[in-house]
């Protein structure tokens, strides 16, 4: 049993935590992980599914003739904080700072395209470029000038902190990402314009387009003020009235650290350190927006109106897909319920769970009599069902599509991160390897029930997905506990489908450079 003093009571009290919580996630830094258990990869005809281009043109079809039964919303996870983004430009001040920058900085040969030094160079092709000029003008300070007598950290100075434009203690969702003739974008502002053609609901008055965004706490308000600043200017533009809603990772979600000898890590005044429990903890926040069918993109794969046209087509495919299948799945699901069928109708939904939703159906299943047949199916086909889409992998990091067999035997589609690979296992190893496409997070849910009631989420979490990783504070060695990822064990038990969709569709932003490919260059 967990040794509390009353502070600790109290302080579990106001974070809406357990004692059973954190002995339960103790007991979990003592016993670890179980590593994922790698079948297969998912390719194309085995658990991946590519459509041709009729196929292509009859869901985007299906998509715009069937949206308007449907509470559609988009989930926007954006408390990702841009220093990460500024990475190299941080480490740059601090080695430069009070000191002489080379004079051949920035006329080196052969400058490499995520350097600190292009950069530089490339400043003025930054969407963020004309406002960092003007805020260094208002304190007496010539941006060009600076460049030209290689002052360059006080550039990067002003970018980054409070006195300037404090891009390095902003989320991404406010940065300006994308330069257009006349204006530039902030990130939120490409979620707004892409919510007017996928995630909208028609009513008696006006169409509606949803959206939620996650936001940390601290960055509530100025989200908020910003977002209702822009509200008008895209109502007028898009003709539509914008529904939008927030959230903050609940505290509730967060985990005790603990030291290396899995005892609860204090804080300096005596209290227990409890770390954010990752993204995973989000499935909370989706669990609370009671909406039929959530698109889910990351704050930072976002394009310029100039190449949107791919990224309309294919969240339109995959929810035209996400219809058909659900349509079928509720039909099937009525009959089920009801519990009279033939073997034929039985056979039939056997293959339709097998083949269109990618359930896999054990060799005892054939074993089973005719109630016990039903009852198997109504348990796989009645739970939320999530539409992937998946990039071929030219590299890039990101979960990848695999067949997995958890502890109890059943074999699924999962999407697998590379920390939860057991790598010193050459065949597990192999078998990552071999996968050929990534998540890029470009996901579409139905988290309501056959008969209109929305799913419980909670209940579909693989709780032995979660990881631990090593931290420190105060200079002093812990350990974290990270929860399932929201589109990693988090949503395990949903029925997982996934779908090819084309690289142009991901165009992350993960560091500041990144914004000058052409992916993000304006109009």
């Amino acid at each position: 049993m967990l040794s509390l003093s009353v502070q600790d009571a109290n302080q579990l009290k106001g974070l809406n935590i357990s004692v059973q919580q954190v002995e339960k996630q103790i007991n979990q830094f003592k016993t670890g992980f179980p590593y994922s258990d790698l079948i297969a990869p998912a390719t194309i005809g085995n658990g991946i599914v590519k459509f041709d281009d009729n196929e292509i043109k009859e869901l985007i079809q299906q998509f715009d003739d069937d949206k308007q039964y449907y509470d559609i919303i988009k989930f926007i996870p954006a408390s990702g904080a841009a220093s990460r983004m500024f990475k190299d430009v941080y480490a740059f001040v601090e080695e430069y700072k009070g000191k002489d920058i080379p004079e051949d900085f920035l006329k080196k040969d052969n400058i490499k395209f995520d350097s600190i030094e292009n950069f530089f160079l490339s400043i003025k092709e930054f969407a963020f470029y004309e406002d960092l000029k003007e805020k260094m003008a208002e304190q007496g300070k010539d941006i060009e000038t600076l460049i030209q007598e290689n002052r360059l950290v006080e550039i990067a100075e002003f970018l980054l902190e409070s006195e300037g434009l404090a891009y390095g203690k902003l989320p991404k969702a406010l940065l300006k990402f994308h330069r257009y003739k006349e204006f530039s974008r902030y990130a939120l502002e490409e979620h707004l314009v892409e919510a007017t053609y996928y995630s909208t609901v028609e009513t008696k008055k006006c169409v509606v387009a949803q959206l939620h965004f996650t936001v940390s706490e601290e960055h509530l308000e100025i989200f908020k003020k910003t977002v209702d600043e822009l509200i008008p200017r895209y109502e007028r533009m898009f003709g539509v009235r914008y529904d939008i809603s927030y959230s903050v990772q609940k505290a509730s979600t967060d985990t005790i650290a603990v030291d290396m000898n899995n005892e609860p890590f204090r804080n300096s005044d005596g209290s227990l350190l409890f770390r954010p429990g990752g993204h995973g903890a989000l499935i909370q926040n989706l669990n609370d927006l009671y909406k039929e069918v959530i698109f889910i993109k990351n704050i930072d794969n976002v394009v310029p109106d100039k190449l949107k046209n791919a990224t309309y087509d294919y969240k339109k495919v995959l929810g035209g897909y996400l219809f058909r299948l659900q349509q079928q799945q509720f039909e099937y699901l009525e009959l089920l319920d009801e519990g009279f069928l033939s073997e034929e109708e039985i056979e039939e939904i056997k293959n339709f769970a097998k083949e269109k939703l990618m359930i896999d159906i054990p060799n005892f299943f054939k074993t089973y009599n005719e109630i016990e047949k039903i009852d198997f199916l109504y348990g796989k086909l009645n739970r939320p069902m999530r539409i992937c889409g998946m990039v071929k992998n030219e590299g890039e990091p990101g979960g990848g599509p695999y067949w997995t067999r958890n502890s109890n035997d059943e074999v699924s589609l999962q999407i697998v991160e590379s920390s939860q690979i057991n790598h010193n296992d050459e065949k597990q190893e192999a078998i990552f390897k071999a996968a050929t496409h990534f998540n890029p997070v470009d996901i579409v849910c139905a988290t309501y029930d056959f008969r209109g009631n929305s799913f419980n989420l909670n209940e579909f979490v693989d709780v032995n997905t979660g990881f631990i990783s090593k931290k420190s504070k105060d200079g002093k060695e812990l350990k974290a506990l990270e929860l399932p990822g929201l589109w990693n064990g988090a949503m395990a038990d949903w029925i997982n489908i996934f779908v090819e969709v084309p690289v142009a569709t991901f165009n992350p932003v993960k560091t500041v450079n990144d914004l000058l490919r052409y992916a993000h260059q304006g109009n």
